[in-house]
């Protein structure tokens, strides 16, 4: 398995499936690990940090955790394959941008990841396409306990794993969801989910994590503590009262557009259909928003000429490494705007 063979299809997390995925796009559980008798990262000497690279890439690739796991190592990639794992959601965009020794576990179906020398030592993930919780948790607690097995890691009896970020101290578990949320947007209503998101202490961020906007109606939904809370704690509260919440606003804003609204939609989601098969120019930016309304045109039952598979590969396909990496050379901006415009023609012209 190579990085090259990931830029054909979508990654997991646009899969598609998977319970409530036409609200819910993909569960992630991501857990901080980091070595006991190593300082945190940014105290480490570069030897040092080399050494822990090297060990824990023979340990993680030692083990059978995943089928068809593969090493990428980060520092060495190109800046374009740094960008296209961060497009995938494979490492965060600290560890692409990062200096020093560092790597990436992968294993074949993309579910999941282990960065090596992020911010922690080890920073673990496993990614399921739609609302799956409990699998998601127990397929990363199976991994972590088969790596602890062979790996001494930092912990006290006190405040539990230690973290290079206080916040992640505890359990060092994050779990995050990805949301299309297009109808509360469209309507205005975004701000509900904000509010709850600060009522229970939760981050809201965009398509890419920390930092960044949320292109497409993409936003991830995430827990910022853990120090005082059990796993089980955390996935409860997204379980029973966070996601049910949101998934209920987002829903009944979709009711209410088609009841009230729906020439106002239909014309929406139309518009950005014809713009996509006919724009010869045109940015990431732009295409995210229009693919937006296409998704959620598709997954209301008013576009069944495209299929929802289509749009979740121009999705990714569109961004900018993955154009790049597909048509095997760099582009500048403007040749990607155009390059893009004309791979969308073909792709839903096709699907007409």
């Amino acid at each position: 398995m190579r990085l090259s063979d990931l830029t054909n299809h979508a990654g997991e997390w646009l899969r598609g499936a998977g319970p409530l995925y036409d609200v819910v796009i993909s569960t992630r559980v991501r857990l901080a690990r980091n070595l006991a008798g190593y300082p945190f990262l940014s105290k480490c000497t570069p030897a040092q940090r080399q050494e822990i690279c090297d060990r824990l890439r023979e340990a993680v690739l030692g083990l059978s955790l995943a089928p068809e796991l593969f090493y990428v190592d980060v520092e060495q990639a190109s800046d374009l394959n740094r960008r296209l794992l961060v497009e995938r959601h494979l490492v965060s965009r600290q560890h692409a941008e990062g200096q020093g020794a560092r790597g990436v576990a992968i294993s074949g179906d993309e579910t999941l990841a282990v960065m090596v020398c992020e911010e922690d030592h080890l920073r673990i993930q496993v990614l399921r396409s739609g609302l799956e919780l409990d699998s998601t948790y127990a397929a990363i607690d199976r991994i972590d306990d088969l790596l602890e097995s062979q790996l001494v890691y930092a912990f006290s009896g006190r405040f539990g794993y230690l973290t290079a970020c206080p916040t992640n101290v505890g359990t060092g578990i994050r779990v995050s969801v990805m949301l299309h949320l297009p109808a509360l947007r469209m309507t205005g209503e975004i701000e509900k989910v904000f509010r709850a998101a600060r009522d229970m202490r939760l981050a809201i961020r965009g398509l890419y994590g920390e930092g960044t906007e949320a292109l497409g109606d993409f936003f991830q939904l995430s827990n910022q503590t853990t120090l005082g809370r059990t796993e089980d704690d955390i996935l409860r509260d997204f379980r029973d009262q966070i996601l049910p919440r949101v998934i209920e606003y987002e829903l009944r804003a979709r009711e209410g557009l088609i009841s009230h609204k729906a020439a106002a939609i239909d014309d929406r989601i139309h518009r950005a259909l014809g713009l996509l098969r006919s724009a010869r120019l045109i940015s990431s930016e732009e295409t995210l928003g229009l693919l937006s309304h296409l998704r959620m045109g598709v997954n209301l039952g008013r576009l069944p000429e495209v299929s929802l598979a289509t749009v979740n590969e121009l999705f990714l396909l569109t961004q900018p490494a993955h154009l790049q990496k597909i048509h095997g050379r760099e582009m500048d901006p403007d040749e990607r705007a155009e390059v893009r415009a004309a791979y969308i023609r073909k792709r839903l012209n096709g699907d007409a």
